[in-house]
């Protein structure tokens, strides 16, 4: 069967291969065997062929984490999933972009109602914007969030999330013309990065202050990102797309008592139990079938295209996710 693997640290574009490996054996007690569909391509697997994603792995390495597929085969003792279902699945292992794998049943949601690239965008962020609203910041209706990088998949994921639950976004960009676009998601605020960052959220919120800042940059954007925050406020990190280290001025820290966290979404998927997964992307389906969240997307490619489908993730200025299409 087909799967995508690297030989050397890299672009993803230039160091990524589809390759010819063995079929996996049949799924186990408390297992499932996934047929693969849709997988959606992320900025963590394009820092993953690059060894700046976590820990490094071993090479040669296997790829891919969030994916859309269907229940192939199922091992004993699996009593929630059917033949033929359509499924989510999320293989922290990394080895996610391949035809089909081995999964344990109770780490697999099951999904239907809606168009598989849709399901498939579910995947990884939306439920990442819903864990930190909902996990930090102690946010109530009416309450204030800043994030940056606001027009990524996690970004207007969060715009959209925050707005079900009565929450009101300053979301700081790079580029004007991002203004409308996000606007269309029902972005409140919307703000171009710069040294007067500051001076201008103040003034956007008025009288209101900013209780968490989302951060997906890291680098210099974590500080201007907690000078912004309110008295007592959080700044959670959860990207590195700055490729630096998180900055944060030692007066926010000591004089205003501003905390820093991360949040890695893996590492929850990893770890949370089966109910606490099932919490979370129930109202996402929900949400994605009252068409109150929509993920964008911008190209979907055969995994034949592979090369062709992360040369244009890896673009700047675009609009909304690359997706592979594994079947036909």
């Amino acid at each position: 069967m087909k799967a995508v693997r690297f030989s050397r640290f890299g672009r993803a574009s230039e160091v990524a291969e589809l390759v010819d490996i063995p079929e996996p054996p049949p799924p186990g007690p408390g297992q499932v065997l996934i047929e693969v569909e849709v997988t959606t391509i992320n900025p963590s697997d394009l820092l993953h062929f690059e060894g700046r994603y976590a820990k490094p792995l071993p090479l040669p390495a296997f790829a891919g984490s969030g994916i859309l597929g269907r229940v192939a085969a199922i091992g004993r003792d699996v009593q929630h999933l059917d033949l033929g279902h359509p499924v989510i699945a999320v293989n922290t292992d990394r080895r996610g972009w391949c035809e089909r794998f081995v999964w344990p049943a109770t780490r697999v949601i099951p999904v239907s109602g809606a168009d598989p690239v849709d399901l498939a965008l579910l995947a990884a962020n939306p439920p990442t914007a819903l864990l930190m609203l909902e996990g930090f910041g102690n946010l109530q209706p009416g309450d204030w969030v800043m994030q940056n990088a606001a027009n990524s998949s996690v970004g207007v994921s969060v715009i959209q999330i925050a707005k079900t639950m009565g929450l009101r976004t300053v979301n700081v960009v790079r580029r004007p013309n991002l203004i409308g676009h996000l606007g269309t998601f029902g972005a409140e605020v919307t703000l171009v990065d710069g040294p007067d960052l500051r001076d201008e959220v103040a003034q956007a919120v008025g009288g209101g202050s900013i209780k968490l800042g989302i951060d997906a940059i890291a680098g210099d954007a974590t500080r201007r990102m907690g000078n912004c925050v309110a008295d007592g406020g959080t700044v959670v990190n959860y990207g590195l797309l700055s490729g630096k280290p998180c900055e944060v001025d030692a007066a926010d820290i000591v004089f205003r008592d501003i905390s820093l966290k991360g949040f890695w979404y893996s590492r929850w998927f990893s770890t949370a139990d089966p109910a606490a997964i099932k919490a979370v992307f129930a109202p996402l389906v929900g949400m994605l079938l009252a068409k109150t969240l929509h993920v964008p997307l911008e190209a979907t490619y055969p995994i034949e295209r592979l090369s062709e489908a992360l040369a244009h993730a890896q673009r700047e200025g675009r609009f909304g996710k690359v997706v592979l299409q594994w079947t036909r």
